[in-house]
C-alpha cells in the first residue's frame, strides 16, 4: 500500500505525519530539525513514503538537499500554494498542517518549487552581500548629507572614482570647524572606507568568475547586459532546461503583466513583480542602459528606442527587460551570441 508523508518545519522541529492512499493517518510524531531525525522517524515505523512533501522556507534548501542525500523521494512545494489549501481546514496547528501536507502529497495537488544548485547559492550570495555593501554604504552618505545640511553644509557630488574617497575627503573638511562633527566624521570614515572596500573586493572577485566563464561572456555579447547582471541571470536561472519556452522566464521574474477576468470584467495591471526582486532590478537597469547609454545601433536598440518614443521610458524598460531575459534564455539554451546587424531600423 502507497504511503505519503508532509512535513512542517520550523526552526527547532519538525512535525510528520504519514497517510495512506486512502487518507487515513498511520503515523504520526515530532522530531528535532535535523534530517537524522526524521530518517530516523521513518525506519521506525517502517513505512517507506512513495511522496514526502514539504514547504519552501528558510531551511527548505538544506533540508531538501540533506534528505535527498539520505535517498528519500522529498519534494519541495511552493508555500503560497500550500497556505492556500492549509488555511481551509478550521483548526491552525503544527500537527495539522503537517497532515494537510501529506493530504497534498497524495492528492498531488502541488506545484513543486526548484532547488537550485550549491554552485548557484555561493554566486547569489556573493551578489547579495555585494549588494548589501552598497545599500549601507549609501544609506550612511544619504544620513550624512541630511546631516550636514542642518549646520549648513552641502557637500557636493560623490564619484564612483578612488573607492568614493572624495566623501571622506568633503566630510573631513566640513567637521574641522567643530570638535562633535570631527569625532563623528571619524567613526563614519572609517566605515565607510571599509564598506567600499569590501564592495570593490567583492566585485573584483565576480568579474574574475565572470571572466571564467564562457557562458557569461556569451551573455555579455547582449548590448547593456555586464558581468553582474550575466551572472545574476546564470545564478537566478540555474537550469535552463525548466523553461519549456523561452518566453516563460519573462513571467518567472515577474516581468508579465497581471489578468484579473472574471465575467464580463478583463483588465491588466501592472506587473506581477514575482520571482527574484534584485534579478529584476538588474534587467531593468539592464534596459535603461540599452536606451540611453549604448550608443551602437542594434535591432533590439532600435526597437527599444521606438517604444520608448510610444509608451513612454518606463514602460519601455519594462517591455526591454523582459525581451532581455527572453533573449538571454535563448542565447544560454542555444549556445550562440548575440548578433549585431549593420543597419538599424530609424
Amino acid at each position: 500500500m502507497p504511503h505519503y508523508a508532509g512535513l512542517d518545519v520550523s526552526l527547532k522541529e519538525i512535525s510528520i505525519c504519514v497517510v495512506d492512499d486512502r487518507g487515513a493517518v498511520v503515523a504520526r510524531g515530532s522530531v528535532r530539525c535535523e534530517p537524522e531525525a526524521v530518517t530516523r522517524f521513518l525506519s521506525r515505523t517502517e513505512i517507506a513514503p512513495d511522496r514526502i512533501v514539504h514547504e519552501s522556507g528558510q531551511l527548505s534548501i538544506w533540508l531538501q538537499r540533506q534528505l535527498e542525500g539520505c535517498g528519500l523521494p522529498i519534494i519541495c512545494i511552493d508555500a503560497r500554494m500550500a497556505h492556500k489549501a492549509l488555511s481551509a481546514r478550521l483548526n491552525k496547528s503544527d500537527k495539522a498542517d503537517a497532515e494537510g501536507l501529506a493530504q497534498l502529497a497524495r492528492t498531488g495537488w502541488f506545484t513543486p518549487v526548484h532547488i537550485p544548485s550549491e554552485d548557484a547559492d555561493r554566486l547569489r550570495t556573493m551578489m547579495g552581500v555585494r549588494t548589501q555593501l552598497i545599500r549601507q554604504r549609501r544609506d550612511i552618505e544619504s544620513y550624512v548629507r541630511g546631516v550636514l545640511k542642518t549646520f549648513g553644509v552641502r557637500m557636493g557630488i560623490v564619484t564612483p572614482s578612488r573607492h568614493r574617497a572624495n566623501f571622506r575627503e568633503q566630510l573631513i573638511k566640513a567637521a574641522e570647524a567643530d570638535p562633535v562633527l570631527a569625532v563623528i566624521a571619524e567613526g563614519v570614515s572609517s566605515v565607510h572606507e571599509t564598506l567600499c572596500m569590501a564592495a570593490a573586493e567583492l566585485e573584483d572577485e565576480l568579474r574574475a568568475i565572470a571572466g571564467q566563464s564562457g557562458l557569461v561572456r556569451r551573455l555579455m555579447t547582449v548590448p547593456g547586459v555586464g558581468p553582474m547582471v550575466a551572472l545574476g541571470f546564470v545564478a537566478t536561472v540555474d537550469d535552463p532546461s525548466r523553461f519549456r519556452r523561452a518566453t516563460d522566464v519573462g513571467a518567472f521574474l515577474g516581468l508579465t503583466p497581471r489578468r484579473f477576468q472574471s465575467g464580463d470584467v478583463d483588465r491588466s495591471g501592472r506587473i506581477s513583480k514575482c520571482g527574484d526582486r534584485e534579478m529584476r532590478s538588474l534587467l531593468f537597469e539592464a534596459a535603461v542602459c540599452l536606451i540611453r547609454i549604448v550608443k551602437r545601433f542594434s535591432s533590439l536598440k532600435s526597437w527599444a528606442v521606438r517604444l520608448a518614443a510610444r509608451k513612454g521610458q518606463r514602460k519601455a524598460a519594462v517591455a526591454t527587460a523582459r525581451k532581455l531575459a527572453v533573449l538571454l534564455l535563448t542565447i544560454w539554451k542555444d549556445g550562440t551570441e548575440f548578433e549585431w546587424t549593420k543597419e538599424a531600423r530609424a
